[in-house]
């Protein structure tokens, strides 16, 4: 069984003179696990020279009143001076920071302001349909990939949309692992057609949707209710577990002025992820000069008795959508 072992309840990461921090969405925990985690994360990054001391450590990212106490006091010890983001200050379109504590500084004081080069992201709203042929693991990959978005430190809640009418929403995994049996009874008893006021109702939901990240997951045929549906949406990955299907879907795509980022062919007896295409890309994007798709490959045994969030393809797949939320 393909298990994802995840360790802390706050995360962590260096990027030169900035510390990125936050919430693992993943594993929730109360406050007491949540600073033993950042405290034992520190202590590692302290022990093992990643966090070496210097002159000013920048802290990028959201804290609780007690995780902010722990770091400020071990950091403290190490560095000059410890400068928190406030994202509602400063020149706009960069990250100011405010100096919080000095120990020793000569060209800090506390209150001081420190803007840096980097980008204060402006997020865009996006919204990437999932869809392709039936019985290809969409609604495994639809769950998969929220969660693998959930533990990106810094991304945004992936809002999800049910655009089909197989009865199956975004709560059947959880049920499915906790009884089975009724929930596929309630599945079926969800299950209908899917008529024209339906498609009408649910493109209502797309239109409206205004979160950074929607995903939409749609029903696995090219109709005229898919194509009101997806007419919505932003961006396309097709899931296909015959790859012949694949350009049937990626023309009618295109037909709806979908941007298809990802191709992907779902095996469900392989026994790994192969990535084909994997474009390197940040930041702002100029589609009109990208060759897409951005990323294609083979997923494996997409199925709901395992979590796929941390498949190969499944992790490429979620920076990939991250990153569409571009720069303005």
């Amino acid at each position: 069984m393909y298990k994802v072992e995840i360790m802390y309840s706050y995360q962590m990461r260096l990027e030169g003179d900035v510390l990125r921090v936050g919430f693992n969405r993943v594993l929730p925990a109360k406050g007491d696990r949540i600073v033993r985690d950042a405290v034992e994360q520190l202590s590692q990054m302290i022990d093992s020279g990643q966090l070496s001391g210097g002159g000013v450590l920048m802290i990028d990212g959201p804290q609780s009143v007690p995780v902010a106490y722990a770091l400020g006091h071990r950091l403290s010890h190490l560095y000059e001076a410890i400068a928190i983001l406030d994202p509602k200050i400063g020149k706009k379109g960069h990250k100011t920071y405010i100096v919080t504590i000095t120990h020793g500084s000569s060209k800090y004081q506390v209150g001081d302001l420190i803007e840096t080069p980097e980008s204060q992201m402006e997020r865009t709203v996006i919204k990437v349909v999932l869809c392709g042929p039936p019985h290809s693991g969409k609604s495994c990959l639809r769950d998969g990939l929220k969660k693998a978005i959930l533990g990106i430190l810094g991304a945004p809640y992936p809002y999800v949309i049910t655009a089909c009418p197989d009865g199956e929403g975004s709560w059947h995994k959880e049920a499915y692992e906790n009884d089975e049996k009724s929930t596929k009874d309630i599945k079926l008893s969800n299950k209908g057609d899917f008529s024209p006021e339906l498609a009408k109702e649910v493109a209502s939901w797309v239109k409206s949707a205004n979160q950074p990240i929607n995903i939409i997951d749609v029903g696995g045929r090219i109709s005229p209710e898919n194509e009101r549906v997806m007419g919505e949406a932003t961006h396309a990955v097709i899931l296909s577990g015959d790859e012949t299907k694949v350009s049937e879907w990626r023309e009618f795509c295109q037909r709806l002025n979908l941007k298809v980022v990802a191709e992907i062919h779902s095996k469900y007896d392989a026994i790994e992820d192969e990535i084909s295409v994997q474009k390197d890309w940040q930041g702002f994007l100029d589609e009109a000069n990208i060759d897409f798709p951005l990323l294609a490959g083979t997923v494996h045994h997409l199925t709901r008795e395992e979590d796929v969030s941390g498949r190969p393809m499944v992790q490429a797949l979620a920076n990939l959508v991250v990153k569409l939320i571009k720069q303005s």
